[in-house]
């Protein structure tokens, strides 16, 4: 089972890398009062990092391990 899991996760954080390098176009972003310029593959990668840490955290908190060790 862990194979399988694992081998799931390379093809999704392939695809999501794919699909972060065909947006190279600048992008603007309004984050409550503040407008940002940057690149959307700059803000495509920020935005699977957080859900990769949200993720890692709702699991562990959900599987009743801590995330501190």
């Amino acid at each position: 089972m862990s194979r399988i899991k694992n081998v799931a996760v390379i093809v999704i954080l392939v695809l999501a890398l794919v699909v972060i390098l065909q947006n190279t176009e600048k992008t603007t972003t309004r984050v409550l009062f503040v407008t940002i310029e940057m690149p959307r593959v700059l803000l495509l990668a920020i935005m699977v990092g957080i859900g990769i840490i949200l993720g890692y955290v709702a699991a562990a908190k959900w599987s009743g391990r801590s995330t501190k060790q």
